[in-house]
């Protein structure tokens, strides 16, 4: 399958709504199920409208002068034998990128952060599709769902979701109180789907997400992501990079990481130090590959 989500996922793949990438089906190996933790109350809405990324209807050409006259998930890239789009320039709409984030989930009422946490029940699995399966390394018993704030690039609160590990999840909430309270911007955060999966490759992607069932990219075992023990953060603002690949495939401009715009992540940053308090480690410092965007408790 390819996924427009999953990357950093190795982006994202979880990357997100429009990333492109592969993804591979590791044979199964044994099952671990984390240590629950003792939560809260669950948080399940459904979102107002499909959680799936936009389906290309043009073949539209990389141009515009605005992130406005930039239509998210249409510009489809043409696939290489690896099954990842062609890595393309970053287009000048995306150069300096800050779409608002359309609301999926009510957006908090009072601008202040909220969160829940509680089990995946059967109507969220049901919309995870085939991002979990039960050949998946962690139990749906060893997963919880959280719903939590965040601020995005509109300067707004709204509402986010994740699947995470049980036993990481309070941890990871206070990760993104401490971000919210720092004002520390995210575009989107929302379940990976079957839809993304299956979206042709459009490079464009910056889905902040975590659980998705899939091997390490370049490897047959399976990824932190797949534990639901990593998290990758804007993609597109933090791309994945090894050697001429880069993912998300339009996101070439934010290799320059003397870039210091909003939602961006550096060495020493608050991102990179709140992660480190909960025993999680950053992506963008490991040498043989650059992983900006993502965040693990396993250390890949």
């Amino acid at each position: 399958m390819k996924s427009g989500v999953v990357v950093g996922l190795v982006a994202s793949v979880a990357l997100a709504s429009a990333c492109s990438s592969g993804t591979t089906n590791p044979t199964p190996q044994p099952t671990t199920t984390p240590p629950t933790s003792d939560s809260a109350s669950p948080g399940s809405p459904t979102p107002s409208v499909p959680a799936s990324p936009s389906q290309p209807t043009s073949s539209a050409t990389d141009s515009g002068s605005s992130y406005s006259d930039w239509e998210l998930g249409v510009h489809v890239l043409p696939v290489d034998a690896d099954g990842f789009g062609e890595i393309r320039p970053t287009p000048k709409a995306l150069r300096v990128r800050r779409f608002p984030t359309t609301d999926l989930l009510p957006a908090p009422t009072d601008g202040a952060f909220h969160s829940s946490m509680g089990p995946v029940t059967p109507s969220i699995r049901t919309r995870m599709g085939e991002t979990w399966s039960s050949a998946c390394p962690v139990g749906l018993d060893g997963l919880r769902y959280l719903n939590l704030s965040f601020r995005g690039f509109d300067g707004k609160a709204h509402t986010g979701e994740l699947v995470v590990a049980a036993a990481e999840a309070k941890g990871v909430v206070s990760v993104f109180q401490a971000l919210f309270a720092a004002d520390f911007p995210i575009e989107e955060m929302r379940l990976p789907t079957t839809a993304d999966l299956d979206a042709p490759p459009t490079g464009d992607g910056n889905n902040t997400a975590a659980l998705v069932c899939r091997a390490a990219r370049g490897t047959t075992s399976w990824s932190a992501h797949a534990y639901g023990l990593a998290i990758d953060v804007n993609p597109f603002l933090n791309p994945y990079s090894k050697g001429d690949l880069v993912l998300p495939e339009r996101a070439s401009a934010y290799l320059d990481r003397t870039r210091t715009q909003p939602g961006i992540v550096h060495s020493g940053d608050l991102i990179v130090r709140e992660f480190a308090r909960i025993g999680w480690s950053w992506g963008g410092s490991w040498t043989s590959l650059k992983d900006y965007q993502h965040f693990t408790a396993t250390g890949r």
